[in-house]
């Protein structure tokens, strides 16, 4: 088996800017007087690889926490009222609600991936299976816009929200896919690939995450809303049943929050999960500070070279503000024995304490989890900050979005984010 993806790369590589916060501000600054009015009208065409003006492709820097939640809000809120922000506004709590509901639920996560290990197994030993999976990856289905999405995300790291859609629905309801499959070629490619968001969309579209509801892609509008670009008329399913699974996933508490000590020497452990430091520490100074990453390890198969290249760039910057900031030293480390690695670390700073963002469930987590029992052993702590917007919203993510969204205004006040700016730039942008 070829674990290649072989899609066409004669696309445009840099859809997204550098992944530092300094472009992922810059992005902000310049979409936010568009994030009204005009983002609602224009936010659900997918115009193709070099027409993304209609978007923020704000994403990835958010997802790497180059830019933070509250910064999009306030930033946003500060040009427009939330009726007329309210479609931007409800993109970035879909987020966050997606990742607080997979802290309720840990077990959905472990079970796809496990899903998706045993089924590329799979792979090896059904010749049927690969077959269709192979022409899925490479773009090789005959769906001309399906094709056009698969070549995309390989070459690029990126597809329209709207395109995920349509290419989850065609995977599963037209190719007949495992759903497990299709999310992890997407979270192996995509620069802005998140455990809680991706897998959850993917269940979303199969019916699963609520329960009995599936999304068909039509043809109509995917031609509608590609600008005419495609039109796949009688090659698509039209209906079809939701998925079902047998297990029911209860809702478990959130793991307790952590508190760094007042004057505590700590060292910083930095990862993809969390790129800037400067606001997580509430002023304390690390006396030393290290580098992960885990991108590569999202799936047993190979990750896309866009999907790397961010992660380990996001990483990067934040070490360089961080040691601009602190005045401290720090290395980017490419170890996945993260255990072994922070233990001899650790040591050669005589540190009793390492300090890093909360993970939540994901790649990163699993290596903390097994990182920390081993530095407890050399008697080492590791403590997980997690940020007052994370512990504000995740508690209303226990189950449906609508019970987040109507605590929405109640969360801005509690973030001190103004949110009555009577705004009508969008017109004279």
């Amino acid at each position: 088996m070829d674990k290649q993806d072989r899609s066409s790369t004669d696309l445009p590589i840099a859809v997204i800017d550098e992944p530092s916060r300094a472009a992922g501000l810059r992005r902000l600054e310049s979409f936010a007087p568009g994030a009204g009015t005009r983002y609602t009208k224009a936010r659900n065409f997918d115009f193709g690889p070099e027409r993304r003006g209609n978007v923020s492709l704000l994403s990835p820097f958010v997802r790497h926490r180059l830019v933070l939640e509250e910064e999009l809000l306030e930033t946003v809120l500060g040009q427009h009222s939330m009726a007329e922000a309210n479609k931007f506004l409800q993109e970035v709590f879909w987020r966050t609600y997606y990742k607080g509901w997979l802290e309720h639920h840990p077990a959905v996560w472990e079970d796809y991936r496990s899903g998706v290990s045993q089924l590329i197994r799979s792979l090896e030993s059904d010749g049927e299976l690969l077959d269709r999976y192979s022409s899925a990856v490479e773009g090789r289905t005959g769906i001309d816009c399906f094709d056009a999405w698969a070549a995309e995300l390989v070459a690029t790291g990126y597809l329209h929200n709207h395109a995920r859609m349509w290419f989850a629905s065609v995977w599963v309801y037209t190719l007949n896919l495992p759903w497990q499959l299709g999310a992890d070629f997407f979270y192996r490619h995509l620069i802005d690939g998140d455990p809680a968001s991706n897998t959850l969309s993917w269940r979303w579209v199969c019916g699963l995450h609520t329960r009995g509801k599936t999304y068909i892609a039509r043809a109509e509008n995917i031609a509608a809303f590609s600008n005419d670009r495609f039109n796949p008329q009688g090659q698509l399913a039209t209906s079809a049943p939701p998925l079902t699974e047998t297990r029911v996933y209860p809702i478990e508490p959130l793991r307790s929050a952590q508190v760094l000590k007042p004057d505590e020497r700590f060292g910083l452990l930095v990862t993809e999960e969390d790129c800037e430091p400067e606001s997580l520490l509430d002023g304390q100074i690390p006396v030393a500070m290290i580098g992960v990453l885990a991108t590569a390890l999202r799936s047993p198969l190979p990750v896309g070279e866009p999907a790397r290249n961010f992660g380990t760039g996001a990483v990067s910057d934040a070490l360089e503000r961080a040691s601009r900031s602190f005045g401290v030293g720090g290395e980017l480390a490419g170890s996945e024995d993260w255990g072994n690695l922070l233990v001899d670390w650790a040591t050669q700073q005589h540190l009793t304490t390492l300090v890093t963002a909360y993970a939540p469930s994901g790649p990163v987590a699993e290596l903390l989890v097994s990182a920390g029992e081993k530095l407890e052993r050399y008697g080492i702590r590791l403590l997980q900050i997690r940020r007052l917007y994370d512990s504000l919203t995740w508690p209303h993510a226990k189950r449906g979005y609508f019970k987040l969204k109507r605590q929405i205004p109640d969360l801005l006040q509690r973030l001190d984010i103004a949110a009555d700016h009577d705004a009508h730039q969008d017109e004279a942008v």
